[in-house]
């Protein structure tokens, strides 16, 4: 036969083709996170990062059959350019497969064009404005939307007698699309917006708008800053102005009391109600499994909605890499992860394969004392929730 006239070459030709093979199966799989992990905004990328090794370590570093090699670069924060550079180094120097992380939104909008030029999947993993997935073809997320967490808890306030609300949102995409999305679900509920501000991102001070608030009289306040130092400045100022005895409840987004800054907050955090998709407190099985896993690695910390996001981004990339036999390629990639869905620590989970957004349950919380810590108590929920910001 053909074959038998030419062993030696076959054989040879046979030989190459397994080397190529087996080099190609040992490439590492190159994750490429970019996060503040310096400046005001280190703990987004400290929780991040966390989750992210929490779900390799479970992983055994490897996803079907690649070993993941995970780079970390620091964006310090609110710096679009710092975040478009180190996605850049990413992509040209270090080549690897898939860019991920970006806690805020001006470093997703930043790097969007790096990942369309280079056809890199690029997986969000907090950064929450809308429109960020229409920036790129190559654009997934695993975290939220401000108006997919905004809607619910607006609902929930014309619902249970609240016609009133003072709004105040920090001043940049996510604020502004909380701010319009509960404005348009308050309203059209029946609700009244008696007032509205916009604060500076970076250190703002409080005081004049506070009074403004109290001046006017609502029946709650909505509330959207970063969580962290704002949040215990607010809530301060709050406390210290008898707001809660004038009648001014808080409603916000959960991203106001997140277990990483509730202790922080302290008792003046008790009552709030919120919405978001995860609590600590989260009653599943996989939730249980994760809160226990994440303080054997990190007992100093209390995993968070963003850690759960760093958690679900390795997630999607491993279960992605299972339907392409570990083909990481732009494309490719891209086609298997639309319409991925699975069982995260927060509940069930999705990507919608149109928008590339993330569909999930949004829970109701209110902040109780639990065995004497504070946590968010979830006791209503909206499941499959899409991002009401897109058509």
């Amino acid at each position: 036969m053909t074959i038998s006239k030419y062993p030696v070459k076959f054989a040879a030709l046979l030989g190459a083709c397994a080397l190529s093979f087996a080099a190609h199966a040992v490439e590492p799989l190159k994750v490429g996170l970019v996060l503040p992990m310096s400046g005001p905004f280190a703990a987004y990328g400290k929780q991040i990062e966390h989750g992210v090794r929490l779900y390799l370590a479970q992983s055994g570093d490897t996803f079907s059959g690649r070993k993941v090699e995970l780079i970390i670069k620091d964006d310090t924060g609110v710096a679009p350019e710092i975040s478009k550079r180190a996605a850049q180094e990413l992509v040209v120097q270090d080549k690897v497969d898939i860019l991920g992380g970006f806690g805020l939104t001006p470093s997703a909008f930043a790097a969007a064009n790096v990942a369309t030029q280079s056809k890199t999947p690029m997986i969000v993993m907090n950064a929450a404005t809308s429109s960020i997935t229409t920036k790129s073809n190559y654009i997934l997320r695993v975290s939220h939307t401000l108006p997919q967490i905004t809607a619910p808890i607006a609902s929930w306030a014309a619902k249970n007698g609240i016609k009133k609300v003072y709004t105040l949102v920090a001043d940049f995409g996510p604020g502004q699309d909380a701010q319009a999305q509960f404005k348009k679900t308050f309203t059209a509920a029946g609700g009244q917006i008696v007032g509205e501000v916009s604060t500076p991102v970076k250190n703002p001070d409080f005081a004049p708008f506070l009074q403004r608030i109290k001046d006017a009289k609502p029946e709650a306040v909505f509330l959207f800053v970063p969580p962290g130092e704002q949040t215990i400045a607010f809530m301060k100022g709050f406390a210290e102005r008898d707001m809660a005895k004038a009648g001014i409840r808080i409603i916000a987004t959960g991203d106001l009391t997140e277990e990483d800054v509730l202790d922080g907050v302290g008792d003046n955090a008790l009552g709030i109600v919120n919405s978001l998709q995860y609590s600590e407190v989260h009653d599943s099985p996989e939730n249980k499994a994760y809160v226990q896993a994440y303080y054997k690695a990190y007992p100093k910390d209390r995993p968070n909605y963003m850690s759960v996001s760093g958690f679900d981004g390795m997630q999607l990339i491993a279960k992605t890499l299972e339907k392409t036999g570990g083909d990481a390629t732009g494309d490719k990639f891209m086609a298997a992860a639309k319409g991925m869905a699975w069982t995260s620590p927060r509940g069930p989970i999705s990507i919608d394969p149109l928008t590339r957004d993330i569909v999930q349950t949004i829970y109701i919380r209110k902040v109780e004392k639990v065995a004497g810590k504070l946590q968010n108590v979830e006791f209503e929920q909206v499941a499959n929730v899409r991002d009401p910001g897109k058509p």
